[in-house]
């Protein structure tokens, strides 16, 4: 079986405990506007433009055969909706300028990269955790991948949005030893509006989690203008506590992610939203320590 991924990651000390190795896949069906991997958005291959590197030889233009790329004057303009993500103008830019994200590999060869970090899971109680975008968009190739590593006894994990039908998400939780549980906008109308999510779903699925005796890590990020209030956070404390949760991951804002939306020719739409201060940080900590919640800053 297959996926795109986007990334491997090793030796990372967030996303779970211990060392840990964390596969990026592709495909989201939300459009979180904070979001720091935009490269991880869509499912499909997508071409990343560094302009630092490009000498301007016109070379990709001449190549490409979906004529998705032309030059005006000194600059190369790159047409993304004609782009396939076939990769040739990357593997033959002289100056390394293009990059290609997301790339179709199949489960025994993902783990063979991984199988070089399993001594680091056993010595730091650490472990897999796939990621994304989405891990939910390709939840069958998920599933198998965690499965085959349970065999191995490595521990697992996912981050989800918990955005998708009950029954994928369960089978893919029911490998897993920790379901990062990411919680953003609280008002239904909001969430759907500006991210495009399904909350009485997403609400429904982490009920079913708990119920089903997974072990959930809910995760909230502080989004100024957006999920950091004392009306969001106070709806996510009282819904947790009615599941009997009473941990808390906190994800403050930054702008880390805004170079990769230039390289996909995107715009930063976050980049006024001022990064939360220690202080503000610390209201909403104290808020949730108050409700009698264990809380942890960063994921």
């Amino acid at each position: 079986m297959k996926g795109v991924l986007e990334n491997i990651q090793h030796y990372c000390i967030h996303d779970g405990p211990g060392i840990r190795t964390v596969v990026f896949l592709k495909g989201c069906p939300l459009r979180c506007r904070w979001c720091s991997n935009p490269t991880t958005q869509e499912h499909k291959p997508e071409l990343l433009y560094h302009a630092d590197k490009c000498f301007s030889c016109g070379h990709c233009a001449e190549i490409c055969p979906q004529r998705a790329v032309t030059r005006e004057g000194e600059a190369v303009i790159f047409d993304r909706a004609l782009c396939d993500g076939c990769g040739l103008c990357a593997k033959e830019c002289p100056g390394k300028a293009l990059q290609i994200a997301g790339v179709e590999r199949n489960t025994a060869d993902v783990l063979e990269d991984i199988k070089k970090d399993m001594a680091f899971y056993r010595n730091s109680g650490g472990g897999v955790t796939l990621s994304g975008g989405e891990v939910l968009m390709q939840a069958p190739f998920a599933t198998r991948f965690l499965q085959r590593l349970r065999r191995w006894d490595v521990r697992c994990a996912i981050e989800t949005a918990g955005d998708a039908p009950a029954g994928r998400l369960l089978s893919l939780a029911k490998e897993c030893d920790e379901v990062l549980f990411d919680l953003k906008i609280m008002d239904g109308d909001l969430a759907r509006e500006v991210i495009n999510m399904n909350l009485p779903r997403v609400l429904a699925n982490l009920q079913l989690l708990v119920e089903e005796g997974v072990n959930v890590i809910p995760r909230l990020p502080l989004i100024p203008g957006f999920t950091m209030n004392s009306d969001n956070t106070q709806h996510v404390l009282t819904m947790l506590s009615s599941l009997g949760i009473k941990q808390v991951h906190l994800l403050p804002f930054h702008q880390y992610g805004e170079p990769k939306y230039s390289l996909l020719g995107l715009p930063w739409l976050m980049k006024e939203v001022p990064v939360p201060t220690a202080q503000e940080v610390d209201s909403i900590r104290k808020m949730a320590e108050c409700a009698g919640f264990q809380v942890t800053v960063g994921g």
